[in-house]
């Protein structure tokens, strides 16, 4: 007998086994938690029953065998089974039935069958399309909803005649409801933990749900065969076609069975996939572009052809991509015919069922690499696809009881990637949306919602009539102009204006509305002001464009990445003739080799491809805190000057207060608001980390909205809310009472908000950024509004010669007000000055192997003398999240952090070693943590080194005590560097991490040797020191293994080479 190995186990409960670990909103989500804990097999059991899961391409090969293994319909298919019987999809295959239908409905299923079908989904395809081209380019899609009333209807057009007409009404059908509500019902029934009659509401719900879908399948059987027709459909060939096998014919039963069965797998499946497909062509502008480009290539601006369906690789490799990294179907379940061995050892019994958990097994690295989490649609064209080893994608099932409606579906997706990529180009509605699911039979996508804009400047009418191939008529093409503004001047009078921005923090989005609030001053109209995506292959021509954009560590805002992609592929040197631009440009110091990256970029390849730049770039540094000053220098100086020279405008009057178009009055309603961008996380626990006396740094624990899904090293991006000491300042300053409520009235751009009343507390507290130092511009209003010549003389010297002074100590405009007195500004004016409140995003400090719809936040508490000498500054972030206790709910939004900072996906090959100081330990202890829940479920991994800085042990040393547990459970090494006390520290008195990394040669060298990724979290400072010390790590290796003498230039060039590939930073000051 060959040795086995125990499948392993999660801990279990009695009577309900491992039903508590299951999530049942979201199973998947726990499936895929206890794969990466456990590894490529565990076991869970439940009341009655249990599931072995396996999630490794070498068992899911083995699984495939048919001979060995047989696929039956068990956890949702069996409740699914109550509806449609044994329909294809549901049938234990020695079941008659189940023959009888795939011997007669294969050849409806051929190539020839799935041809001709072409024109009807070719005409539902066109709803939705013109649906879209109505909707304007403001308007946010419903994607996972829109797509799955395409699927339903084309499904039941195709397969049987019928029309749901699901676009042409408010309401979907009944049958669409109750199938819905159904599928739902099927995944909760599986995994109750409670006796039946404790549901009987929703089961009562449940059936009568499966009346109303097998009542209407009914209908239609009942009126084809009182209306015989010689359509080539679905339902015709159940009704005529014979049975080589049997000589039958299926019975009337069986025919409703399969008429629920095809709308209900297959408009899921299709749906979900085109819903996935254009998400992630949205997360990655370089496969859009290269799928939009080859639709171009091969169908051009005429109507699409069925010919067209086999000339598009590069669509084809999107959703073979798509379904690999976001199947549909989650996974399946095999049996064994006997009992048997898995991989040689893991033993499983006859008839166990067995789930071949493909939202893993796709995933493997051991076949797709390193970067098997990424979406690469070129490891999906036809030769490396069929390069692939056998049975790694598996999306439609294996072998006999694989999906019979592949080619249907194929044809389907293809035909709508390729009709609307022709049409539209598309914008995610929220460019800071990460996937969320929701799963019923399937998986989908939830909450996310794109906008369309058509292409080539098409109207709607314009559209229809390329859709049905006919002339395009001649029209006035006036396209939707995205979020229009309303000047303050006559707008017959005024010059149009595009202001386009890219932007994750907010800092852009809020120049970029400084822009179309000063330009009725200046004499333009902002006609639209929108995200830079939007800009992609769509620059009007004939008015200023002004572009503002950031760079991060060399790569584009997500809301500009997509423009980026499209002017780096101009090929043509006249495309933009006509377009007039201007760029500004935002970045930080810390990136040096790519500071400024982005916007210089998009300023050189606009005037490459034949575009006019009207003004000289601007920019500024981020780092060095005063990019709103650098910002209205550019305006003032360079940006309107050069367009009154270009369009010869007058300005406005130049005595006007800044932000005079802001009209305010106050009121006493009550009521409130919400930003959209984050949604609502609660406060599960707050504790203080450090000693009485030391700097405080603090732990919180925070639920997750229900569909935020994360990853150890990711963000949780905050909206905070300003210190209440300062909100009582500016309520003092202008007199109002703290039950004071107002509304905001205004004819421009703003991004408070209007038309409502809200407390000014609240006004003040959470929509402008009060603290942020005054500008130049700020200072020359406030002279203007000073009623005292002394003190309109030092605003005036403080806006000119002095002005250094202002930034050094980040003096704000309420400082100013509070000390010059007579200064006498009207609300307005002040609102206006202020830029809007922005998120911050923090380093998640857990692994969600931990808990996955919790995550942990590490932060230090800024609370210091304030430079301006008026009082104490306090951090706006963290003193909000001071002020919280376990109860209090904040907005929250999980952001992903770049894909090179995350642990290795071969976490038993590849070794880590982690550095950071202070607060920088936060995404490390979710690495150490994720690595220790793997350990103690019994996996193997390679060596990890933890580098941390602190100033003394048992005062500010963090998570001391957890990290001696890890180490001892060998998920980590831990060497610690003492600022205050060096002679304490494990790493040969090493005062800080560098130092620790130096003393520790002998460890880290072997490590890098073997391919380890290095990971670098905390100040400037600490980026700087490691960086020498690998610097002088690297000649002292090349010297004592070669014999070579490598320069410092050398070292530091090959260090800047393995940036994101051997080592990632996350670096803050």
């Amino acid at each position: 007998m060959p040795e086995t190995t125990p499948i392993p186990e999660p801990p279990s409960l009695p009577f309900i086994g491992h039903l508590n670990e299951i999530d049942r909103v979201l199973p998947v989500r726990a499936f895929a938690a206890l794969a990466d804990k456990y590894g490529e097999i565990f076991r869970l059991r439940f009341p009655g029953r249990h599931l072995v899961v396996t999630s490794s391409h070498r068992l899911v090969n083995e699984l495939c065998d048919e001979k060995r293994f047989l696929k039956i319909p068990r956890g949702a298919l069996e409740q699914i089974r109550n509806g449609v019987h044994d329909g294809l999809f549901t049938a234990r295959i020695e079941e008659p039935n189940w023959g009888i239908a795939h011997r007669v409905l294969m050849p409806a299923f051929g190539p020839m069958s799935i041809r001709n079908m072409f024109d009807e989904m070719h005409e539902v395809a066109t709803q939705l399309a013109m649906k879209w081209a109505r909707y304007g380019p403001n308007s946010p899609i419903e994607v996972a909803e829109d797509f799955t009333r395409l699927a339903l209807d084309t499904l039941a057009l195709c397969s049987m005649g019928y029309r749901f007409n699901s676009y042409y009404t408010q309401d979907l059908h009944p049958f669409v409801e109750a199938m819905g509500d159904f599928l739902t019902q099927c995944g909760r029934r599986v995994n109750r933990p409670m006796p039946s009659w404790f549901y009987r509401n929703e089961d009562a719900k449940y059936w009568k749900d499966i009346e109303v879908l097998r009542q209407t399948a009914d209908d239609v059987l009942r009126e084809r065969k009182r209306n015989r027709s010689d359509r080539k459909d679905l339902l015709n060939a159940m009704l005529n076609g014979v049975d080589p096998k049997t000589g039958q014919h299926m019975s009337d039963s069986s025919i409703t069975d399969n008429l629920i069965t095809f709308l209900v797998a297959g408009h899921e499946t299709t749906s979900g996939t085109l819903s996935f497909a254009f998400y992630e062509l949205l997360k990655h502008p370089d496969a859009y572009r290269k799928a939009q480009e080859e639709v171009d290539a091969v169908i051009g601006k005429g109507p699409i052809t069925v010919d067209h369906m086999s000339k598009l690789p590069y669509i084809n490799a999107v959703l073979r991509e798509t379904l690999r990294v976001d199947a549909p179907i989650s996974q399946f379940v095999v049996t064994p015919h006997e009992d048997t061995l898995l991989a040689g050892k893991y033993p499983v019994a006859k008839h166990e069922p067995i789930s071949l958990f493909l939202k893993r097994s796709h995933l493997d690295p051991a076949v797709y690499g390193d970067d098997a989490l990424e979406f690469k649609p070129e490891r999906m064209l036809d030769e490396p696809f069929n390069k692939l080893p056998k049975n790694a994608w598996k999306p439609f099932g294996n072998g006999l009881r694989g999906c019979i409606g592949r080619p249907f579906a194929w044809q389907e997706a293809t035909l709508a990637m390729a009709m609307l990529l022709q049409n539209f180009n598309f914008v995610l509605d929220d460019p800071s949306y990460s996937l969320a699911l929701k799963q019923t039979l399937t998986l989908k996508p939830t909450n996310f919602r794109m906008r369309a804009t058509l292409r080539d400047g098409m109207t709607p009418g314009m559209l229809e009539s390329r859709l049905a191939g006919k002339p395009l008529p001649v029209e006035t093409v006036n396209g939707h102009a995205s979020k229009e503004v309303t000047p303050s001047i006559n707008s017959e009078s005024a010059k149009p204006m595009t202001i386009l921005y890219g932007s994750n923090s907010g800092t852009c989005e809020a120049l970029a509305q400084r822009v179309a609030s000063d330009a009725s001053r200046q004499g333009f109209k902002a006609s639209k002001l929108d995200i830079l995506d939007t800009g992609n292959g769509n620059l009007p021509k004939g008015q200023p464009v002004v572009i503002i954009t950031a760079s991060y560590e060399g790569q584009p805002p997500d809301n500009a990445s997509h423009f980026v992609s499209w002017v780096e592929n101009i090929k043509e040197k006249t495309m933009l003739d006509g377009v007039h631009y201007t760029v500004f440009g935002v970045g930080h110091h810390d990136w040096v080799q790519t500071f400024h990256r982005i916007p210089k970029l998009v300023d050189a390849k606009l005037e490459e491809a034949g575009a006019t730049r009207i003004a000289n770039i601007g920019l500024t540094d981020v780092g060095a805190g005063d990019a709103f000053v650098d910002f209205e220098s550019w305006e003032d100086d360079v940006f309107w000057p050069a367009l009154k020279k270009q369009y010869g405008l007058s300005t406005g009057e130049e005595e006007a207060l800044q932000g005079a178009s802001l009209n305010v009055s106050i009121t006493s309603p009550r009521t409130s608001t919400l930003r959209q961008d984050v949604m609502e996380g609660l406060v599960i626990e707050a504790r203080t980390l450090t000693a009485e006396g030391e700097p405080v740094k603090k732990h919180m624990e925070i639920a997750l909205p229900s569909d935020q899904t994360y990853r150890a090293g990711d963000y949780l991006a905050v909206l905070p809310i300003n210190p209440k000491q300062i909100v009582e300042r500016a309520m003092r300053r202008f007199h109002l009472p703290w039950d004071a409520h107002i509304t905001i009235g205004s004819d421009g751009m703003t991004s408070l908000p209007t038309n409502t009343s809200l407390p000014a507390h609240s006004i003040l507290g959470a929509y402008v950024e009060l603290s942020q130092p005054a500008t130049r511009r700020n200072l020359s209003t406030l002279a203007q509004a000073a009623t005292e010549a002394e003190e309109k003389k030092a605003l005036e010297k403080l806006a000119n010669d002095s002005y250094e002074e202002v930034s050094a100590k980040r003096i704000s405009v309420l400082d100013l007000m509070e000390k010059y007195t007579s200064v006498d500004l009207p609300l307005g004016a002040f609102f206006a000055m202020l830029p809007p409140m922005r998120v911050r995003q923090y380093s998640i400090s857990s692994s969600p192997l931990w808990n996955p719809s919790h995550v942990t936040l590490t932060f230090s508490i800024l609370e210091a003398p304030s430079k301006s000498g008026q009082g104490v500054h306090v951090g706006v972030a963290s003193s909000y999240l001071a002020s919280l206790a376990a109860g209090d709910k904040l907005h929250v939004a999980v952001r992903p952090s770049h894909a090179a900072f995350h642990l290795p996906q071969d976490v038993e090959k590849t070794p880590v070693i982690c550095i950071g100081a202070g607060t920088g330990l936060a995404p490390f202890r979710g690495f150490m943590q994720e690595r220790a829940a793997m350990i103690a479920a019994g996996r193997r991994l390679a060596p990890a080194m933890l580098f941390v800085g602190c100033r003394e042990p048992g005062r500010d040393d963090l998570y001391a005590d957890e990290l001696a547990a890890w180490e001892k459970a060998g998920a980590v090494t831990v060497r610690r560097a003492y600022s205050r006390t060096p002679e304490a520290s494990t790493a040969r008195a090493a005062k800080y991490v560098q130092e620790a990394l130096r003393a520790a040669d002998d460890e880290v060298t072997p490590l890098w040797r073997d391919g380890a990724k290095l990971y670098i979290c905390g100040s400037r400072a600490v980026g700087e020191g490691v960086k020498a010390v690998v610097v002088e790590l690297a000649k002292r290796e090349a010297h004592r293994s070669d014999g070579k003498v490598v320069t410092d230039e050398q070292a530091t060039k090959w260090w800047e080479g393995l940036r994101n590939t051997r080592y990632a930073t996350d670096v803050f000051d």
